[in-house]
Parts: C-alpha cells; structure tokens; sequence
C-alpha cells in the first residue's frame, strides 16, 4: 500500500514540473541523464530553479586505465539573469568509477537564442572542476566541459549536439587520463 501511495504522489508531482530525462549517443559511447526539479516542493524557491540529478555514461574507452562506466549524482540551483535569456546555475556533482570518485564544482550557463524560426533554440555550457581536495580513490584531480546546441522540434522535445570532455588526474604513474572526447547526439524530454 505505501509504495502504490508514493508512486502515485511522485506521479503527481511530477505533472506539475519540469522534470527531464535525455539520451546522448555516438558511435561508442551511451550516456543517460534525469533531473528532477526540486523546487516545487518548497514554497520559498520557484519551480524550475533548483534540480537533482543522476547521470550514467558508458564510454568506450579502449584501453585499460579506466574503462569503467561513470556514475554520477547532482545538485544544481540557476536563475535567470537580469530577465534576459541567459539562466547562469551553480552546481556541485558527485560521480564515481572503480578507478576514482571525486566531487566537482560547477557553473552552467544556458543562453535561449532570438527566436528568428518556429523553432526555438538555445545553447549549453557546464564546467566543472575538482581538485586535489575534491578528489578521492586514486584520483588527484577531475576536469569537465560540455557545450550543446538544442532545438525543441516538439514541445518539450529537443534534439541535442554536443561535445563533451572529462579529464582525470590520477595520483599513481597513470598520471593525466581523458576519461572521455567526444561529439554526440541525443534528445532531451521535459514533462
């Protein structure tokens, strides 16, 4: 009874946010994400300005430093700047391979472009960034950016491209490792 009583209320809220889910691919790699919006269930924050998510890459790394996939979790909090279309976040991420786990922090930036078309567009940019501090394992450092383009083709449907880059320093002779380099595509559902 009490899991058909939280799944339902977890439905329910859901239907009032905006919650999202994406898939990114390339040839080699997968790599699946959700964000939950948090701040509709707290009176004192908007909707739509603080999330938590979860993220799983499975990149194929053909080699044998670090070929394990990367799991992550976050928590992000942005706001509009100055009512324009840029949307500036702050954030904060853990992930985790058998290898190293680390604990980045983050700014995002997403930028709405003049609606010029039907479609309405936008533009991505997350850096991250852990030192020696934030970094656990065998890890000595973590570095990631990411830039995206999205076009919503449907409403709260968007077509992503996007190039990512993850860089690991590990404190052993493996020394400075790319985890990941790579361009991809994928789509991105909010509901």
């Amino acid at each position: 009874m009490l899991k058909k009583i939280t799944l339902t209320a977890v439905s329910a809220a859901t239907a009032f946010a905006m919650n999202s889910a994406s898939i990114n691919i390339n040839n080699e790699d997968l790599e699946l994400s959700a964000n939950l919006d948090i701040g509709q269930f707290n009176e004192n924050v908007t909707p739509e300005t603080m999330f938590v998510g979860v993220r799983f890459l499975d990149a194929d790394n053909s080699n044998t430093i670090n070929n394990d996939a990367l799991y992550e979790l976050s928590f992000l909090m942005k706001k509009e700047m100055a009512e324009s279309a840029l949307n500036v976040g702050l954030s904060v991420k853990a992930n985790y391979t058998k290898d190293y786990a680390s604990l980045p922090l983050g700014i995002t930036f997403e930028y709405g472009l003049p609606s010029v078309t039907v479609v309405p567009m936008s533009l991505h940019a997350d850096v991250y960034y852990a030192p020696k501090v934030l970094a656990f394992k065998n890890a000595d450092k973590y570095f990631e950016y990411r830039v995206e383009y999205d076009a919503e083709v449907i409403e709260h449907g968007y077509v992503i491209v996007g190039y990512r880059h993850i860089t690991t320093d590990y404190n052993d002779v493996r020394g400075n490792f790319t985890y990941n380099a790579s361009a991809y595509i994928g789509f991105n559902f909010e509901f």
